[in-house]
């Protein structure tokens, strides 16, 4: 969920194509092989990469780099035309899959998919969008997300957590997987090899939903937290016969699927209308945290349950106040206002709720330490310089060491991530208080893990980061912020809402790095390992609901899936040897 400026504008990037040699389309492949083959032979040869030990090279650390360089890969690209590697950097209308556990998706299925009935997409897009009725569709719509939260709370759930990996379509999801395995499992369908593929200790179901939004974006006015002109056609829906009926049966012109479909330009979303989607089932514009078109306040379910006694929590690799957690408890015109956002998570006064606060949440853990800004306009008059995601002062207000509600933690120098975070976290349990865990690394994230576990990203689209021992000393992993947050969550009697972001993928994938989208899909497989274990040794399946899912796809196309699964055998004979 990198920043940008409203209203929400695809990016394109044409990159000149290169006129590679026969032995530049065969490295990828070369590389992995060589190296699953006989790892004593040095195949970084046949790479242009010097090294004296084969088995130790990160292969899939290599693919990355060799794509970025050369602007080809015979395992894959991103973007629509197929003989360059990057040629888009943003989201996509793909179908995104999603896993549910505790609570199946019969119910939607006895309704049927909103997309078979003109009446009730008028109901949901304001208007029924051109070429969007299908009278055959098997795929929901992603405001169900929130539908299956609502009746797993009628059913009598008392933990119902939503896990979302920003930017994970399946695409990615089976690049991880196959990854992870080291062969070549699964073609269609749900999958398998990633904990919440396989995992079977709870009724478990799998379907796939539509994510476009009702409008490309709207005028607001971020001081006075009011849209103008929202009354418009939609720009929005889903034609099947452009974009394809399953996620893995994607029609050729891949044009429309971005957005670049001049005869169809259905609007592609951002994260925040499509956070907006899963928390509150109503569809809205590009750029929106619980706005409507019309510029009233929306109530995501958090705030529904939190009145009858539910504790809700947020957790997130990434800044606290981005889109996706924003959408989970705020209200503005625009997901660029970080701080006031911040001010709605943490219950003071905003923009947007100048008289009465907002109660807050129970535990915020995530991102967003250390930054520093000196104006940022998109946040409106009462930006205050600082910490553009959650001001010091802000922070300081609401410490219980100053009279506030929250006890917290943060990064600290010489201080391991997970040991302040658990330390906190557990005091807040004992005692019953509130809990925020503010951490990162620069630019707000959590260091982004690769897919070998480390964190030593190479090139991409976006440049390179560069992580001293200390950033990752010194921060948690998603995993240990996710089992804080149920160490403090699992006291309350009444139940609780917990949202878990893997927002890392996104940035990943915004960034046509392939080695760290699968790192970062590893990386919330853990958690949800977590979630689960959580749940058996709570012998709680009874009372708990857990859906997984994504807010959007991008462009990831996998042309040799057998490159990958090498690139991840590799590595498991590398750590085997170790």
């Amino acid at each position: 969920m990198r920043p940008y400026t409203l209203p929400f504008c695809l990016a394109f990037i044409a990159i000149s194509p290169l006129l590679p040699s026969s032995t530049c389309l065969a490295q990828d492949a070369a590389v992995a092989a060589s190296t699953v083959a006989e790892a004593s032979k040095d195949s970084a040869s046949q790479n242009n990469k010097a090294a004296s030990d084969s088995a130790t090279v990160d292969v899939m650390h290599e693919l990355q780099s060799n794509a970025i360089k050369n602007q080809t890969a015979t395992w894959g690209h991103w973007g629509h035309i197929p003989d360059r590697f990057s040629t888009w950097l943003s989201h996509s209308n793909r179908l995104i899959p999603m896993y549910t556990f505790g609570i199946t998706l019969d119910s939607l299925r006895e309704e049927g998919s909103v997309y078979t009935d003109p009446e009730r997409l008028k109901k949901l897009y304001g208007s029924v969008p051109k070429d969007t009725v299908n009278p055959t569709a098997t795929y929901f719509d992603q405001t169900d997300v929130y539908r299956l939260q609502k009746k797993a709370f009628e059913q009598g759930r008392k933990n119902i957590i939503l896990v979302v990996f920003d930017g994970m379509d399946w695409q990615t999801t089976r690049a991880a997987a196959i990854y992870k395995a080291g062969k070549v499992n699964y073609e269609t369908g749900r999958g398998n090899d990633l904990s919440f593929q396989n995992y079977r200790g709870a009724p478990t179901d799998f379907g796939f939903f539509c994510t476009s939004p009702q409008l490309s974006g709207a005028k607001f006015d971020v001081n006075s937290q009011v849209v103008l002109g929202g009354d418009r056609e939609t720009t929005g829906g889903y034609d099947v016969a452009r974009g394809g009926d399953y996620p893995w049966r994607e029609q050729s012109n891949r044009d429309y699927l971005i957005g670049l479909d001049r005869s169809q330009p259905h609007t592609v979303t951002d994260s925040a209308a499509s956070a907006v989607s899963m928390t509150t089932g109503v569809k809205t514009y590009n750029g929106s945290v619980n706005y409507t078109a019309d510029g009233e306040h929306i109530v995501p379910i958090a705030r529904e349950l939190q009145p009858l006694g539910f504790k809700i929590g947020v957790v997130t690799s990434v800044p606290v106040s981005h889109a996706t957690p924003a959408a989970a408890y705020a209200n503005n015109v625009t997901r660029a206002d970080y701080q006031d956002i911040t001010r709605d998570l943490v219950g003071l006064r905003s923009a947007s709720h100048r008289e009465e606060a907002l109660p807050g949440v129970d535990v915020l853990i995530g991102g967003g330490w250390g930054e520093g800004s000196g104006k940022a306009a998109a946040q409106g008059e009462n930006f205050a310089k600082g910490n553009p995601f959650f001001h010091q002062e802000d922070l300081h207000a609401v410490d219980r060491e100053n009279g506030g509600k929250y006890l917290v933690a943060q990064r600290h120098e010489g201080v391991p991530g997970r040991e302040g975070l658990m330390k906190g976290a557990e005091q807040a349990a004992r005692e019953g208080s509130r809990f925020i865990g503010f951490y990162g690394t620069k630019g707000g994230h959590l260091p982004f893990q690769t897919a070998d576990g480390n964190f030593n990203p190479t090139f991409d689209a976006k440049g390179t980061e560069k992580y001293s021992p200390a950033d990752i000393e010194e921060n948690p992993t998603l995993a240990d912020m996710t089992e804080a947050a149920l160490m403090i969550l699992e006291k309350s009697e009444k139940g609780f809402w917990l949202m878990v972001e893997a927002g890392d993928v996104d940035w990943a994938n915004h960034a046509n790095n392939l080695d760290n989208s699968i790192g970062a899909v590893l990386s919330g497989d853990a958690a949800f390992e977590v979630i689960v274990n959580w749940v058996d040794r709570q012998n709680a399946w009874d009372d708990t609901a857990i859906i997984v899912t994504s807010d959007h796809g991008h462009f990831l196309v996998i042309d040799d899936a057998e490159v990958i699964a090498a690139a991840g055998a590799a590595q498991a004979q590398n750590a085997s040897a170790r």
